[in-house]
């Protein structure tokens, strides 16, 4: 996204009185969205992020309550300066999926894969709770 930063009489000034407008440009950081799904199984929520080009160390992943934040970078491996066409998104994108169930966090697992980030976040196991007796000692 470009935007204008300032517009004002410079240096070049026309002696008329007519102003040669200085404009820069400045190249602003914006975030984008890859297309991302969430589901649910018997066992876990998966979700899977389409998004092609990208090293695993370029992905940022946190779990925050019942938050997955998945963020990251793209590089544009061209690096060209005259488009004639930009329909491919590069730089910085994250993503925030609410997940719809509990997880178990020391079990999540990702991987990427053919263009594809998919976490996978396995719901808690039940565990069985055991009961105490507590044996009280009766006196005749």
């Amino acid at each position: 996204m470009l935007s204008l930063l300032s517009a004002v009489p410079t240096e070049t000034d026309d002696p008329q009185g007519f102003w040669v407008l200085d404009v820069r440009w400045e190249h602003q950081r914006t975030a984008w969205r890859p297309p991302t799904d969430v589901f649910e199984t018997a066992e876990a929520v998966v979700v899977r992020v389409e998004i092609a080009g990208m090293r695993t160390e370029d992905f940022t992943l946190q779990l925050e309550g019942q938050n997955l934040i998945i963020g990251g970078i793209r590089r544009d491996p061209d690096l060209v300066t005259a488009y004639h066409r930009l329909e491919i998104p590069f730089g910085r994108f994250q993503v925030t999926v609410h997940l719809p169930a509990a997880v178990d966090a020391q079990r999540v697992e990702a991987e990427y894969r053919d263009g594809f980030l998919r976490v996978i976040l396995p719901k808690p196991s039940p565990q069985a709770v055991t009961i105490r007796t507590q044996h009280t000692s009766r006196e005749a």
